[in-house]
């Protein structure tokens, strides 16, 4: 029967529609494949500076570059992914946006996870003090969420150590949150120097200039909130 030609158009409609399954289902194993490895991936490094270097690298940057990028002379960018310092929130938060990485990426590892618990013993101490403690002051950190892996919101808790000579404020993009807990803080923010107690608490942008800083001679221990978003 002659079905008008016809015959070799279904035949090809057929084997249209045969390579068009065929690259669904190789674009589909091909996502899986990608999904795979992403969860396969090796955890960075403990060491906060080697997470530094790792992700630099991974990003095919130079320290010139992040130099660049961050503010930070190439000297105190090799200081910090030798370990030879530990950098301050602030500018954790300014590495993070020069390697593209979330913040709370560069302080711990974690999973994909809905949520995480982080126990007493087990929270990450961070210490960061300048080369001269003489002239300076310095803060001790603890992160609170580091068991998670996507997180957007970084909560430390922060005890802050009376200073022998003025800091600077930092800048950097974000908001932040603190409450205090024990002791009497001051804070830096743009113009402005408030006085915080025990129960208080402030949030601002981070792109003020800002500086949390002990009242009197006491520590001061505090619960941040940091997001290296903006608003």
């Amino acid at each position: 029967m002659d079905d008008g030609g016809k015959g070799p158009q279904r035949r090809l409609s057929r084997v249209a529609q045969f390579a068009q399954n065929t690259r669904a289902e190789s674009d589909f194993l091909a996502s899986v494949d990608e999904l795979a490895k992403e969860n396969a991936e090796p955890e960075p490094p403990a060491s906060l500076g080697m997470r530094v270097r790792r992700f630099r690298e991974q990003k095919e940057l130079t320290l010139e570059d992040v130099s660049k990028r961050t503010g930070l002379s190439v000297a105190e960018l090799g200081q910090i992914e030798d370990d030879l310092a530990n950098p301050a929130l602030g500018v954790l938060i300014k590495l993070g946006k020069a390697l593209d990485m979330r913040f709370g990426r560069l302080i711990a590892g974690g999973e994909i996870v809905p949520y995480t618990v982080v126990r007493v013993p087990q929270r990450e101490d961070i210490s960061r003090f300048p080369a001269s403690r003489q002239t300076s002051y310095g803060y001790s950190y603890e992160s609170l969420a580091s068991g998670k892996k996507d997180r957007v919101m970084e909560p430390v808790m922060v005890t802050l150590v009376p200073a022998c000579k003025d800091v600077e404020p930092s800048t950097h993009s974000g908001q932040e949150f603190v409450y205090v807990l024990d002791g009497r803080m001051e804070a830096v923010v743009g113009d402005d120097i408030v006085l915080l107690e025990p129960g208080d608490s402030i949030y601002y942008d981070s792109g003020q200039p800002h500086l949390l800083r002990p009242a009197d001679d006491q520590p001061v221990k505090i619960l941040a909130v940091l997001s290296g978003n903006k608003p």
